[in-house]
């Protein structure tokens, strides 16, 4: 290859050694050239960079070559309906003519967004937590800065910017322990089994992760009910798991059968190995609240059947029907005796988002499993600390959740009135939407026991129907989207929920202040009539 003394290394010695003196005297170092190489310069002007199309490679990423899994995931709750609706709202800022002045998003709870205050006693814990210099300020009350001081001492350098251990900060599990042990009447809790979480959505994630295994028919079945919070068809898709389809009973409130479970189950069986039983109490999108007897119904077939529960208790504080109570799994479970409870594995799961406060964007939450064997439990530990820890800022606000202020405390008389107050506003919305709903023809509403939002049954003609088909939508979704172009209201189409066959709805937060819902709830009824009378 010619080398010299130093072959080609030398070559390329004095080559640098060219191009320094080069650019010392202020010239452009020139070098050997490939035939039709293209070089880039920093220098270039933009102008004179010009790219050609026709010549980009094929990209490494398609709709083809994706994860497939990622591509079956369905999340109805911020899906076309949604995407159509910021369209829209875009139109109107342009000052584009509409039948109406404003979009209502009304497909999702998402309180604070829809008008609802903050609690002060969580933002001031959080406060004080994210800016300690207002530890020493006067404005704040000294049960908020005791909270705050406990909080930051659990933090790496008394910092709310620190990472936590992946299960969440020490004294925080302390006092979610403590709030379950207070919620179920004495039934003991172990900070050990508390794991903090990225809102509920992701300790449920985390668990259907650990819990999916197998192949073929020996793939794992995980029993949901229908219809369903889409983020567990979700993330069923994305895992590749096993949808098992259980229905809820409409026409008794929405009520769940444990003869539909065994129908559920015994039928799966033919394709998968069903070994997980989602429950939601209270409901969403249903709205229903599941009684005592119905809890140990479902607790016994989940012994019997052995199945691992799933309770998602998001919703525990929002209860509204008289005649209605909160029972959860875990303290129904510790009441059944030790045979249950020494054996049923159970994990239950909790948010900052939904309750009286509403925080959602906090993503706070947390999950407690119980019976969990001792080896899986390292096994989740180390699946969490993928994510190194949730948002400590969630932490804190999940905290006051679980460890408000009480009676003899100087915040406890706001804390109480303002929590009252979110509440008594929801249960008489929800009397309110069931009420309206129930007066229009052609809409069935149950009654809305618990939870923010309302799921009534609408007729669709066969009109309707047809036309929607021509446009290849889902009856429903074909309703919803002239709702959301006639009116703005934008809700969620049933089918992205589940529904049994031939039977159409849409889910609707409650969240609305009074007098926009009830524009809304008018709105609806002027459209419903207006549709039934178009497609008659």
């Amino acid at each position: 290859c010619g080398r010299g003394p130093g072959g080609c290394r030398g070559g390329r010695t004095d080559m640098a050694l060219r191009c320094a003196a080069s650019l010392a005297a202020g010239r452009q170092p020139r070098g050997p050239r490939r035939e039709g190489a293209m070089r880039w310069s920093s220098a270039a002007k933009p102008s004179a960079v010009k790219i050609n199309e026709k010549a980009s490679r094929e990209k490494i990423l398609t709709l083809e070559s994706m994860n497939p899994q990622v591509k079956a995931v369905e999340y109805a709750v911020r899906g076309p309906i949604v995407l159509k609706a910021g369209e829209i709202e875009k139109e109107l800022r342009k000052g584009i003519k509409k039948p109406f002045t404003e979009v209502i998003k009304a497909n999702i709870g998402d309180a604070h967004a829809m008008g609802q205050r903050p609690i002060t006693f969580l933002r001031q814990v959080v406060a004080l937590c994210t800016y300690p210099n207002l530890l020493d300020s006067p404005s704040f009350p000294e049960d908020a800065k005791k909270r705050a001081r406990r909080i930051l001492q659990g933090c790496g350098g008394n910092s709310l910017g620190s990472y936590t251990a992946s299960q969440g900060i020490n004294c925080i599990r302390e006092d979610v322990a403590s709030y379950i042990e207070r919620r179920d009447g004495g039934v003991p809790a172990d900070p050990d089994n508390i794991y903090l979480t990225t809102g509920a959505s992701d300790g449920i994630s985390a668990i259907l992760k650990i819990l999916i295994s197998g192949g073929g028919k020996s793939r794992t079945g995980v029993m949901i009910p229908i219809p369903q919070y889409p983020l567990y068809s979700a993330a069923i898709s994305e895992l590749d798991a096993i949808q098992v389809n259980y229905y809820l009973d409409e026409e008794n409130c929405w009520a769940l059968n444990v003869n539909e479970l065994r129908r559920a189950l015994n039928e799966a069986k033919a394709y998968c190995n069903p070994k997980v039983l989602c429950i939601i109490n209270p409901g969403n999108p249903t709205g229903q609240v599941q009684n005592r007897k119905c809890i140990e119904d479902v607790i016994h077939f989940a012994w019997e059947e052995k199945l691992f529960l799933l309770a998602d208790e998001v919703y525990q504080d929002n209860v509204y029907s008289e005649g209605c109570q909160f029972h959860s799994f875990k303290k129904i479970l510790y009441e059944m005796g030790p045979e249950y409870y020494n054996n049923v594995e159970l994990a239950s799961f909790h948010s900052t988002s939904k309750g009286y406060m509403g925080e959602c964007g906090y993503r706070g939450g947390y999950m407690e499993v119980i019976n969990l064997h001792p080896e899986i439990k390292g096994q989740l530990v180390k699946l969490l600390s993928v994510r190194l820890c949730p948002p400590v800022s969630g932490q804190a606000a999940m905290d006051i959740v679980v460890n408000p202020p009480v009676p003899g405390e100087e915040s406890y008389a706001q804390f109480i009135k303002e929590k009252e107050s979110v509440l008594n506003n929801l249960a008489n919305k929800a009397k309110l939407t069931e009420d309206m709903f129930n007066k229009i023809p052609g809409i069935h509403c149950n009654p809305l026991q618990g939870a923010m939002y309302a799921f009534p049954r609408i007729f669709i003609p066969p009109k309707a129907i047809e036309e929607a088909k021509a446009h290849k939508m889902a009856p429903d979704m074909f309703y919803c989207m002239k709702l959301l172009e006639e009116t703005g209201i934008c809700v969620v189409p049933g089918s992205g929920f589940g529904q049994r066959e031939g039977t159409y709805h849409f889910r609707m937060t409650i969240l609305p202040p009074v007098e926009k819902l009830k524009i809304l709830l008018e709105k609806v009824k002027d459209f419903h009539i207006k549709f039934l009378e178009k497609y008659a």
